[in-house]
């Protein structure tokens, strides 16, 4: 019988409470310890919905304590395995050379929102429409991909940036969550959010100087790194959702 809600479950609470606190979730489990004590301890913010809906799963799906316990540490082992094997390319855009294999930003940059089943999340300060990157982000939104686009606005690039808000580039885009950077005075007049990145699962991440343009896809020359496995992209994720969180980055109504 597919337990296939309860895997996801375990698999989110796993992923929000790291290798140390699901050991941790395990042992309650193991000890017969409650659902509200196990909320109590583990619950942080940010944390505690992904662990009671483990426990909605688990009491969904009757399982025994001791073998939902087993799965995430079975899960926590091979995440940890996984992560020990890191696969790091470079990408580039623009003019070839016979001689030194590359591969193209635009090429992976589709790859990566494809590869999304649960969770995206992107990040750029230029943007325009882009026909291959509007189709995948469709694509993954109509599959069910939580995707968050972080996007410079006119405002805060003061003058820098002409033309429409990058923000219009996705507006046809059902389901994606756009977001700014709502800066603090005392970050001063300078600031830009420059960061141009995206994130799958938090397992696979493209980071460069490319924007979210077909220029900067297909004709300019920029360079990047392609980087699948290993801690950099759960940190990236982790690091622009708690800037969610903390209300640094906040929601934008394009």
């Amino acid at each position: 019988m597919s337990r296939r809600r309860f895997e996801v479950a375990a698999e989110a609470a796993a992923d929000a409470l790291g290798p140390s606190r699901t050991k941790d979730l395990a042992g309650l489990l193991v000890r017969g310890r409650s659902r509200e004590r196990a909320l109590t301890e583990l619950a942080t913010p940010g944390i505690r919905e992904a662990v009671a809906h483990f426990y909605d799963m688990v009491e969904a799906e009757a399982l025994p304590h001791a073998e939902a316990a087993a799965y995430l540490r079975g899960y926590i082992a091979g995440q940890s395995r996984s992560r020990s094997t890191v696969q790091v390319r470079t990408v580039w855009s623009g003019p070839s050379t016979p001689g030194v294999p590359v591969r193209s930003t635009a090429q992976v940059l589709v790859e990566v929102i494809d590869e999304a089943r649960e969770e995206l999340i992107a990040m750029t300060y230029a943007a325009r429409p882009y026909p291959a990157l509007t189709s995948a982000l469709r694509e993954a939104t109509a599959r069910g991909v939580r995707a968050h686009m972080v996007v410079e606005t006119l405002a805060g690039a003061r003058g820098l940036l002409g033309g429409r808000e990058p923000a219009g580039a996705f507006a046809s885009i059902p389901g994606l969550r756009l977001w700014h950077w709502a800066r603090d005075p005392a970050d001063g007049p300078a600031s830009r959010q420059h960061a141009k990145l995206a994130v799958a699962d938090r397992h696979v991440l493209i980071l460069g100087s490319a924007n979210l343009t077909e220029s900067a896809a297909r004709r300019n020359i920029e360079a990047g790194v392609l980087i699948r496995g290993g801690d950099a992209p759960r940190r990236a994720a982790e690091h622009i959702v708690e800037l969610q969180r903390m209300g640094v980055l906040q929601p934008l109504h394009a």
